[in-house]
């Protein structure tokens, strides 16, 4: 267990601090009333808060949400804006009720995704971003806030083992898009002749060659140092960077792996995307 930053800033400074395992009981409620906030605000925090605590405060509840509302409303916006192939996320402030991201939107700011980009560096510009943009609408509180549209409302789920799990019959592109959202925390898993790897960078490519297109997906049509060619439902995706379950496990690129372990990686040999999670 790691203390988070927050409540590391909140013991150096000698702030209150607790940590109710859930804001229902009697308890945890009468020290919130105690305390009498004007506005209490939350980001990525993991309880549901009752109707109760969402009344309480002088100017309500605020949550910063790291997508553009309606959009990926729920518990992994930013990994599911990559794997959808979003080209753009962003902030909300919003003022919270009892449905699940569905309150009323205070202030946005939209963020390009770029191509290159992973959850981690993505999800830093976004808490830079929705820092900023908290500040700035609590200082000019009561905000008039704009009830999102009806239209264009996703659901964000939380990820799961399946997740991982890469579709070769798809395209590149879109194991691409898995492969960057799930990068940092639990990449792509698969087996390659009885050993588990995980796909921890990559890149598309376009296929000129007629008689690559027969070979069935998920099959590695070409290893080199550059990368390992994997035949996809369209186009090719080139694994640049990996783990094994072999050795110490570290990450390695493919001219490594290649080196290392020519028994594993040669053209023909197949990747099953259905290992047992």
């Amino acid at each position: 267990m790691q203390a988070s930053p927050v409540k590391e800033l909140a013991q150096e400074l000698g702030l209150p601090l607790a940590q109710p395992v859930n804001l229902r009981d009697a308890e945890n409620l009468e020290s919130l009333q105690k305390a009498a906030p004007d506005v209490l605000v939350v980001a990525a925090y993991g309880l549901i808060l009752p109707s109760p605590v969402l009344s309480l405060p002088r100017f309500g509840c605020i949550n910063v949400h790291a997508s553009l509302l309606p959009r990926w409303r729920g518990a992994a916006p930013i990994e599911r804006a990559i794997m959808a192939g979003d080209e753009e996320t962003g902030v909300c402030i919003m003022q919270m009720e009892e449905g699940l991201d569905t309150g009323p939107v205070m202030a946005q700011q939209q963020i390009s995704i770029e191509p290159e980009y992973t959850t981690q560096p993505l999800e830093q510009i976004l808490a830079n971003t929705g820092s900023e943009l908290l500040l700035a609408t609590l200082q000019k509180l009561p905000v008039a806030a704009k009830p999102q549209p009806a239209q264009g409302a996703t659901y964000a789920k939380k990820l799961t083992s399946k997740d991982r799990i890469a579709d070769w019959q798809g395209s590149a592109k879109a194991v691409h898009h898995i492969v960057r959202a799930l990068s940092d925390r639990m990449p792509v898993r698969c087996e390659i002749n009885g050993v588990v790897m995980q796909i921890l960078a990559a890149r598309v490519v376009g296929q000129n060659n007629p008689e690559a297109t027969k070979a069935k997906p998920g099959t590695l049509l070409k290893t080199a140092k550059e990368g390992f060619y994997v035949q996809c439902g369209q186009d090719e995706l080139v694994i640049t960077r990996l783990k094994l379950n072999r050795g110490k496990g570290q990450a390695m690129d493919a001219a490594a792996a290649l080196n290392g372990y020519p028994d594993i990686f040669y053209s023909g040999a197949e990747i099953d995307a259905a290992i047992e999670q």
